[in-house]
């Protein structure tokens, strides 16, 4: 049986780490409120990926994302997901080099449609997730965002899911925009939008607000994995107790040596050499 995947998500904007509710955002805290209420030397022995995400509606500062990303990495050994901005194979490559694994692009899927087929030639297909944020019409149907929530596009979202599962990524990161922050748990008639037969993994997020709700995600067939960008539900020992009570459910994760991994935390490579 195939191994599911837990995945914690971090949304960053301009120095500070913060909430997300409907796409709307409010500052939490810094780097250091981070690192003293998230021991991720700890906390990677309960999450089977990190997603890092520059949500800065304003310019964004590539390089000061990138320093912060390196901090974040220090203590951190499982695959990190950077994101927010990714427009050319440049950042792109500045964020693997800043202890990034993968790159996960969203508004360039709509503004530049080569850009997935290039950063998969640089980088390979497995570096490239592909994220789409999906929101509810007045009259129930998913419509396809991007520009941080803040532009809709004009293509229907099953459509537009086909054309994007054909692109050169590696995975789908599927968010709701109705559900985001509230806690009130994942929406599955997103994956009804899915084509019948799906060869790329799958990430649904947006809604996961306790372990249940992470449950219910992980045990359909077409979900690969479940994000939850929820900093306060899983605050302290939030996610150790919430990986314990998947295993016992049983979602069939990873079973990770901690030991070994402790050894290993500086082993994975931070940067792309072969590729200058």
């Amino acid at each position: 049986m195939l191994k599911k995947r837990l995945i914690f998500t971090l949304l960053y904007s301009s120095g500070l780490f913060m909430l997300s509710r409907n796409f709307r955002l409010q500052a939490v805290g810094n780097l250091d409120w981070l690192q003293r209420n998230y021991d991720f030397s700890r906390i990677s022995n309960y999450i089977d990926e990190l997603v890092v995400l520059d949500v800065t509606r304003e310019k964004r500062n590539l390089d000061e994302f990138c320093e912060v990303l390196k901090s974040i990495t220090l203590d951190n050994f499982v695959p990190i997901t950077a994101g927010g901005g990714v427009k050319d194979v440049d950042s792109a490559r500045k964020l693997l080099r800043s202890g990034a694994d993968k790159i996960m692009i969203n508004s360039a899927i709509f503004n530049n449609s080569n850009l997935a087929k290039v950063l998969s030639e640089e980088f390979g297909q497995q570096c490239v997730v592909g994220s789409i944020d999906l929101k509810r019409s007045r009259s129930g149907e998913f419509q396809v965002w991007s520009e941080d929530g803040g532009k809709l596009n004009d293509v229907p979202a099953r459509e537009l899911l086909k054309r994007v599962l054909k692109e050169s990524v590696g995975e789908i990161y599927l968010n709701s925009m109705d559900r985001d922050g509230t806690g009130q748990g994942l929406d599955l008639e997103i994956l009804e939008l899915l084509p019948e037969r799906v060869s790329k993994p799958i990430i649904l997020a947006g809604g996961a607000g306790n372990s249940s709700h992470l449950m219910v995600g992980l045990e359909d067939s077409r979900v690969d994995a479940v994000a939850t960008a929820n900093l306060f539900n899983f605050i302290g020992e939030g996610l150790k107790e919430a990986r314990q009570e998947l295993v016992s459910g049983g979602i069939v994760l990873p079973m990770w040596d901690l030991e070994f991994r402790t050894m290993h935390e500086k082993s994975r490579p931070h940067s792309l050499g072969s590729h200058e």
